[in-house]
């Protein structure tokens, strides 16, 4: 099987590389894997046939099963046992008729490098500077980011490694969307974990298995069928975007360099560079001395250029005709991360305006912190705020309370402060 997919597998995607390989940090590319083969690789995860050694030196983490089948706690015994039956039932499915597509993992970049004809790593008064007007938001306080009924991209709130503890005790967003859609875990396999400056974006994974609760709470609630229609590379048109937010940031979220990496880690998932319509407002090359001293923390260095870069991505882009999509997100960086979860809307908001994106389904989940972003989103949306008004009002918020003048939150703080 491995055999006839290294025969086509340069031919699939008109020459361009596309074949099962190592996708390493700051190497932009694409894997397009049959759904037959992900399910022989993931019986091999399941039966642990593979190498473990050195894959974390490797910036891999684990891909056997053997973890998922240790409780080491009592308390993990139920919810481990529900991830296992999402799993057994993705295998009893394929056994019975074995799915015919193909799904795509992409490891996307965004350039440290300046370039003036594509959009790279955005600094801090290119944000301020943007005249780009904000998306319009749809709120729901109920359902799931992977029921939205259109083609949005949908946002997997990611570990820095990809698949974050699927194969062990937790059962988070990331993990419950992982054993519902298996055919995820086979990027845990070749997709080592995202610098600051990538998302990784797969289209074409098929849903095998409903589920009731989340966290302790979570269990397995039988078949689903995914009736989502295919594409011309005969993937399903599911888009997960994986990005991954700072984990325990605490009052360091409210630095500068702090919401920079947060924008832009949101921008280089949603963006689409084929796509990009360039802002030369956005992409002025102003005080890359200030972006270098306040993003050095999270801001790898890469000896690859932009040029080479943006040209490879355009090369092996299988979208052309993508229509406008949106983005199906949440409260990304919240929960167990610890992030601001009216911060975090905002900085989403920017990233998603800014690439272009029509419109950002927003699910609280019934979270009480965001019992005010109506209010907030009428507010902002009647002053006609634009991306860099937006923006130059979450810098200044986090500066009073990085010094403590307020403890409001920010839908709060920017009522009150617009109100004088």
């Amino acid at each position: 099987m491995l055999e006839k997919h290294y025969q086509k597998a340069d031919h699939a995607l008109d020459g361009i590389p596309s074949g099962l390989r190592l996708l390493g940090l700051q190497e932009a590319g694409i894997v397009l894997l049959s759904q037959e083969l992900i399910a022989a690789l993931l019986a091999c995860s399941f039966f642990c046939l593979f190498p473990e050694v050195d894959r974390r030196l490797k910036n891999l983490q684990g891909i056997n099963f053997d973890a998922l089948f240790s409780f080491p706690y009592m308390r993990q015994c139920t919810k481990q046992e529900n991830k296992i039956k999402c799993l057994i039932h993705y295998f009893r499915r394929i056994c019975r008729c074995m799915p015919t597509g193909f799904v795509s993992f992409e490891r996307k970049v965004l350039p440290l490098e300046y370039h003036s004809h594509f959009v790279s790593y955005p600094e801090a008064d290119s944000w301020a500077n943007s005249a780009t007007p904000l998306c319009s938001i749809e709120v729901h306080t109920s359902g799931a980011i992977e029921d939205q009924p259109g083609e949005a991209l949908e946002v997997d709130f990611a570990d820095e490694y990809f698949g974050g503890l699927t194969l062990s005790y937790d059962t988070l967003q990331e993990e419950i969307r992982f054993v519902i859609n298996p055919e995820l875990i086979a990027g845990m396999i070749f997709l080592p974990r995202m610098d600051a400056n990538e998302a990784i974006e797969i289209v074409g994974v098929e849903r095998f298995s409903c589920y009731t609760g989340y966290g302790p709470s979570f269990q397995y609630a039988g078949d689903y069928t995914d009736k989502k229609d295919l594409d011309t590379f005969k993937r399903r048109k599911t888009r997960v975007i994986a990005i991954d937010a700072m984990p325990g940031p605490g009052m360091g979220q409210y630095k500068l360099d702090a919401l920079i990496r947060e924008v832009n880690k949101a921008f280089s998932g949603y963006v689409h560079q084929c796509k990009y319509k360039i802002d030369g407002s956005l992409m002025a090359d102003t005080n890359n001395t200030q972006l270098e001293a306040s993003s050095s923390r999270h801001v790898p260095r890469t000896s690859d250029s932009a040029n080479q870069v943006v040209e490879s991505s355009q090369r092996w882009c299988i979208d052309h005709e993508e229509k406008k999509i949106g983005v199906a997100t949440g409260n990304w960086g919240c929960g167990v991360f610890g992030g601001d979860p009216e911060l975090k809307v905002m900085l989403q908001w920017l990233a998603i305006s800014q690439s272009g994106r029509p419109f950002m389904s927003y699910y609280t989940f019934g979270l009480q912190a965001l019992q005010n972003l109506n209010q907030g989103i009428e507010r902002i949306t009647l002053e006609e705020m634009t991306v860099g008004d937006l923006w130059k009002k979450l810098v200044e918020y986090s500066s009073e309370r990085l010094s403590r003048k307020t403890w409001f939150g920010f839908f709060s703080w920017l009522i009150t402060s617009l109100s004088t």
